[in-house]
């Protein structure tokens, strides 16, 4: 099953205070069951969890993702911008793969 995450925006600046937010399209083989999730990479290598969604949008602390199925994309808005947000950003998928089995049990 091939997945393909695409982050079409290499370098966005903001100033503190401000709102900003990062966009991720994707594309699946087939399947409807799949989960997105937004990571912070910091300085020393360590990959934070911000956020994540299983179909409808979600908001946690300063971070909100806006989920649209039908446009196969979602986006991070991070609100209230500080210092410590300058950093790498990346989104995940995660497809699930469902086994149904047929025929009559013995």
């Amino acid at each position: 099953m091939a997945q393909t995450v695409i982050q079409d925006q290499p370098d966005i600046s903001s100033q503190l205070g401000q709102s900003v937010t990062l966009n991720c399209r994707y594309a699946t083989t087939w399947s409807s069951y799949h989960y997105m999730f937004w990571y912070k990479l910091l300085p020393n290598g360590e990959m934070i969890y911000l956020i994540g969604h299983s179909g409808q949008n979600e908001r946690h602390g300063r971070y909100s993702v806006n989920f649209q199925k039908a446009r196969k994309s979602i986006s991070l808005t991070i609100s209230d911008l500080q210092l410590e947000d300058s950093a790498k950003y990346f989104c995940a998928l995660w497809e699930l793969t469902v086994l149904e089995v047929m025929g009559i049990a013995k």
